[in-house]
């Protein structure tokens, strides 16, 4: 039973690894398969939570693939990644307690199944084009023509699947684009607002048909981004021009269905959050329309049963609050929340007050927003994660830092945000000539010696030697510790490239007191004093 369920998570994962509409990946499978059919594998067997096994093609290839870490397989072969030795093992394994038929027609389920969704939405939307054309200026008589066509052409109950809407959701923006004004200013704000609300109704959409936020990011996530580009591209070509008087009753009922963007569902929070911050700072700037946003928010709070202030209301309170550059109380709510949910959403304000080249106003934000990065960093954990938040952390804060001659506070954030900024705080180190400072950061990041770039230890070498003493001793005793012989040459090896440093700086004498010290330490470890006189070192 274990075994089945290990071979059918390992099918499962290759399924989402390769991708059907890929001609290199069909062709990776075929070869596959062939080698298969061929009865080409051999030896196949199943230990350590892993399928090994032989594989004779033109020069035979040995295969393990990893059922818990399917990037940790590897063949002998030359190929990179996965390779059709690879699945050759994997269709003579998953034959033995499945049907490879079924999981072929499952693989390429998704492409049909795009197909067979394009066919039919183009149908649905030639009837949607003898119905509507080119619709005139209407606030309310767009909208329910953009209801319309979503229920269509995505709503509908015949295609459910993640991998048809990207298909659909191509066809539905066709149709929109049909029956947009032919005006060009009146065009750029119905494309707006078709944006605006189509990004609604998809997170609603995938809300109700229950797609996890992995099935999102695999199949349709892009649409969620391509909207978002084209709110921002939108709003900044209509909010430098001169507005047509006519605009106005559009751009307060866009106003209006912009809040639900902070309602609409629970999902997509950071996609709604941002649109919902880039229209209010490029489009709708009237003190008194920001004034009667907050009533909104503390509204829409005090209708909430459970009392807790849902993550989208309260950024959408900061940003007015920012907008209004009220900082002091936009400050406080942002220190309210907890590290961990509040400091991935500062850039966003820090970045507009580079932008804005407001410093003064910046300051303050930064600091917090350093407070606020360390915490975020100790909780989510993951080394990945957060390296790539420390370099858009210091992405966000060096603009003012050079600006303002703030060398100071660039670096409280490198210290701030160790290890994950070791690179760019070593570089830093180095090139100011920091060398002591330099040696006490790799000793804390727990480098060996050996591990230094080369070029840095010729420099330190040549004008501060005595910074190296410190990580030779660290990496001799590891060396030491490991108790075998390869160790114990390593060792040997950074205790001669020590006695050089030493006599370099003439302390001799501390040398030979070390050395006698630690010879008599290690007078059970015969093979280690082995390997000392065998290199002379004694």
């Amino acid at each position: 039973m274990v075994t089945r369920e290990q071979i059918q998570g390992l099918a499962d994962e290759i399924k989402e690894y390769l991708h059907a509409g890929e001609p290199e990946d069909l062709k990776l499978v075929q070869k596959g398969m062939m080698l298969y059919r061929q009865g080409l594998v051999t030896q196949l067997q199943i230990s350590d939570g892993a399928l090994t096994a032989t594989v004779q093609d033109v020069t035979p290839a040995h295969v393990r693939l990893d059922f818990m870490f399917l990037a940790g397989s590897h063949c002998t072969c030359p190929g990179e990644g996965l390779c059709r030795h690879q699945l050759a093992v994997f269709f003579s394994a998953y034959a033995k307690v499945a049907s490879i038929a079924d999981w072929m027609e499952e693989w390429r389920e998704p492409l049909s199944m795009k197909k067979e969704a394009a066919v039919w939405g183009l149908e649905r939307a030639k009837d949607l084009m003898k119905a509507n054309r080119v619709l005139a200026p209407d606030y309310d008589r767009w909208v329910q023509s953009f209801e319309a066509s979503f229920a269509t052409l995505l709503a509908s109950k015949k295609y459910t699947s993640p991998y048809a809407l990207t298909e659909l959701f191509g066809i539905y923006q066709r149709r929109l684009s049909a029956s947009a004004p032919v005006e060009q200013e009146w065009r750029l704000l119905y494309e707006l607002i078709a944006a605006v609300m189509s990004l609604q109704m998809l997170a609603k959409l995938s809300d109700r048909l229950g797609h996890d936020p992995g099935t999102v990011h695999r199949t349709y996530h892009h649409l969620f981004h391509n909207l978002l580009d084209e709110v921002e591209d939108l709003t900044k070509k209509i909010s430098v021009q001169a507005l047509p008087f006519a605009f106005h009753e559009f751009i307060v009922k866009l106003k209006q269905d912009t809040f639900g963007l902070l309602t609409c569902t629970t999902g997509l929070e950071n996609e709604r959050i941002y649109m919902y911050q880039v229209l209010w700072r490029g489009l709708f700037k009237k003190k008194d329309w920001m004034e009667e946003e907050i009533v909104r928010i503390r509204e829409a709070v005090k209708q909430l049963e459970d009392g807790d202030i849902p993550l989208p209301l309260m950024l959408a309170a900061i940003h007015m609050y920012f907008l209004l550059e009220d900082d002091d109380l936009a400050l406080e709510l942002i220190g309210n929340n907890e590290d961990y949910i509040i400091a991935p959403y500062m850039v966003y304000w820090i970045d507009d007050l580079t932008e804005l080249k407001s410093w003064k106003r910046a300051l303050p934000y930064i600091e917090l927003f350093l407070q606020k990065g360390r915490g975020y960093l100790q909780e989510l954990g993951e080394y990945r994660g957060c390296s790539v938040f420390t370099r858009n952390l210091l992405r966000t804060i060096t603009p003012y830092c050079a600006e303002n001659n703030r060398l100071d506070l660039y670096e409280r954030a490198l210290v701030a945000t160790l290890p994950y900024s070791f690179p760019d705080y070593e570089y830093m180190l180095f090139e100011r000539g920091q060398y002591d400072r330099w040696g006490e950061l790799q000793a804390l990041v727990g480098l060996d010696f050996y591990d230094l770039p080369k070029d840095r230890v010729k420099v330190i070498e040549k004008e501060r030697p005595e910074v190296l003493l410190g990580m030779l001793h660290q990496t001799a005793q590891r060396e030491i510790n490991q108790k075998n012989r390869a160790s114990y040459r390593m060792a040997v090896k950074h205790l001669k490239k020590l006695r050089t440093l030493y006599k370099k700086l003439k302390r001799v004498d501390d040398w030979e007191y070390f050395i006698k010290e630690l010879l008599e330490r290690t007078k059970r470890l015969r093979a280690f004093h082995e390997e000392c006189q065998r290199s002379k070192l004694i």
